[in-house]
């Protein structure tokens, strides 16, 4: 992927991983289009960033992500650059009493939403990149939010496949697996201790310059990296008796 000169949506783009996306590639000389649930976040980034353009979009809503699509082919058709990013992730157990609730929420807009408009996206001709936002707990999950492992881990199976499915289109899928990171993702103050956005963005984008389709950082690198007694292991540490 050449990180320069694209026209790129990013769900989610207004906060966390999504928004150090977004300011990078405007550095990098990229037209940048975001959405998300926020408008008030929303504008606060278009305030800072007056080239981002913006959509309002509820993505675990299937009738608004044909929405942004329709509104997509309408005004940018060319844009070359998908990344799905946007995702939720809740801390919670199974004894819970709203868990059905909550579970298929999660999935809606974890799983759901992304392959929908995979599948909507990639009738645009212009498209020729994908970029999948997975997680390191994909490949060893934490118990206490065991529906985002679960919808990471179904995503990463899935970049797979459709990095397989989509050559004949020419299209380029990449999966980009982040470890925690000091985000507000999960809720406010749980990943304070984590390292900065900032430095998982400056690797990543080396890794989009060395030609990579498997962008990992710190913990999500070793994860990627593991055996199976590796795995094992790092479960058990992650989630004690």
């Amino acid at each position: 992927m050449n990180i320069s000169n694209n026209k790129i949506l990013i769900t989610g783009g207004a906060s966390g991983i999504g928004l150090g996306l977004t300011e990078r590639f405007i550095q990098e000389n990229n037209t940048v289009i975001i959405c998300g649930r926020r408008e008030s976040v929303l504008k606060e980034v278009s305030d800072k960033f007056p080239a981002v353009i913006t959509k309002v979009c509820d993505l675990s809503v299937e009738s608004e992500r044909i929405g942004l699509y329709n509104w997509i082919e309408e005004n940018h058709s060319d844009i070359n650059v998908l990344i799905n990013n946007a995702g939720i992730q809740q801390w919670m157990t199974i004894e819970d009493a709203d868990f059905y609730h909550r579970m298929k929420n999660e999935i809606k807009t974890n799983i759901e939403a992304p392959l929908h408009l995979i599948s909507l996206f990639i009738n645009l001709k212009s498209i020729k990149t994908i970029i999948n936002v997975t997680s390191g707990l994909s490949f060893s999950p934490l118990s206490k939010v065991p529906v985002y492992c679960a919808t990471k881990a179904f995503f990463h199976s899935f970049t797979l496949s459709a990095r397989h499915l989509l050559k004949s289109k020419n299209i380029e899928v990449i999966e980009m697996i982040p470890p925690a990171l000091n985000t507000d993702l999960g809720g406010k103050g749980l990943h304070d201790t984590a390292p900065p956005v900032s430095a998982f963005i400056e690797s990543i984008f080396e890794q989009l310059k060395e030609g990579k389709h498997e962008l990992t950082f710190g913990f999500s690198e070793a994860m990627v990296k593991a055996s199976a007694e590796d795995l094992k292991n790092t479960f058990h540490r992650m989630n004690p008796i």
